[in-house]
């Protein structure tokens, strides 16, 4: 078994004819860049939870939709070192096949949860900065709880099919699924794309855009603080649009190309290419629970305050300042 597995080529058993692929190098690219997201990203977002849960209150509708991305990408980060030893070994999964559908169901449940909060937040924003009357009605944190149980929910029952469709083989545990199903896995991971990617994505393009347009605008109000408010609402938009555009939608273009080779079983040589590019991507989807601590200490004073040991009463009307603020 262990012999099959250190040889250089494997067979590619999802494709109806038989394609050898080096793959060699996601044994190291995988564990490695897991490996370090697994530690970066355990800290930053440790700091954050801990920072939000404690130190700030009360809880604006924008904090919650923060805590529920850092409990998202906390709870993505929790399942990497399984993959680690299961790729550092090799493809060799030790654990048992239900397991592998759970670790299998919770990457992805959270990865798409960390999408949709990442959407919740920019349309938040969207609201305070271009409708800023309107908002004070539309947004509250009872609503911002309502909304982020139904993200929950929304998840949750379309990830749920992971749990039929995650298969261990002769101890691989299929990142897809096993040869027979993976026609019908293709159908349901090409309408998750469309639901939990293309559609919020397209709906942080046109927020964060019109955000933009609303900011460049020259105003006399508020004087030098109204422009450091827009310097930061900016440099926000520039790290939400940096994490799709970097993280997500690599993943999810190379993805769907390798995806659809296999499904239409193209040549060799274009199904192994797509095939490296899919994997060199998949290290960026899990970066962005890197980089997602920085939104929260760029939201505000209360923040950045919460990090700090000496943590003054006199401090603390910044943090209420943060609340009151639309981000």
């Amino acid at each position: 078994m262990m012999a099959a597995l250190n040889i250089s080529s494997f067979i590619n058993q999802s494709s109806q004819y038989s394609c050898k692929f080096n793959e060699d190098f996601k044994y190291i690219l995988l564990p490695v860049s897991y490996g370090l997201v697994f530690i970066v990203g355990l800290v930053l977002n440790a700091i954050a939870l801990y920072s939000i849960l404690f130190r700030i209150k009360p809880w604006s509708p924008n904090t919650i939709y923060m805590i529920n991305l850092a409990v998202c990408d906390t709870l993505y980060i929790l399942t990497l070192p399984f993959l680690i030893y299961y790729y550092a070994d090799k493809n060799d999964w030790p654990f048992t096949e239900t397991f592998c559908k759970i670790i299998r169901f919770l990457f992805y449940t959270n990865l798409y949860g960390s999408i949709l909060f990442l959407s919740c937040i920019s349309f938040h924003r969207f609201i305070g900065i271009c409708h800023p009357v309107r908002s004070m009605q539309w947004v509250n944190a009872g609503r911002a709880r309502s909304v982020s149980f139904l993200v929950w929910v929304i998840v949750l029952i379309f990830q749920s099919p992971v749990l039929y469709f995650s298969r261990t083989t002769n101890q691989v545990c299929h990142d897809t699924t096993s040869k027979d199903l993976f026609h019908n896995f293709v159908v349901y991971s090409s309408t998750i794309s469309v639901i939990l990617f293309v559609i919020p994505f397209a709906l942080v393009l046109v927020c964060n855009g019109l955000m933009m347009r609303k900011l460049i605008q020259p105003t006399t109000v508020g004087g030098s603080t109204s422009q450091r408010s827009k310097q930061k609402s900016v440099k926000m938009i520039i790290i939400v649009l940096l994490v799709f555009v970097l993280c997500f939608l690599p993943f999810h273009l190379t993805r769907s190309l390798y995806y659809t080779f296999r499904y239409f079983n193209v040549n060799c040589t274009l199904l192994e290419g797509s095939n490296i590019a899919y994997k060199i991507t998949r290290p960026l989807a899990s970066v962005n629970s890197c980089i997602d601590p920085i939104l929260y200490f760029m939201a505000g004073q209360g923040f950045r305050n919460s990090l700090s040991k000496k943590y003054k009463p006199s401090q603390r009307q910044g943090a209420r300042n943060f609340h009151s603020t639309p981000l």
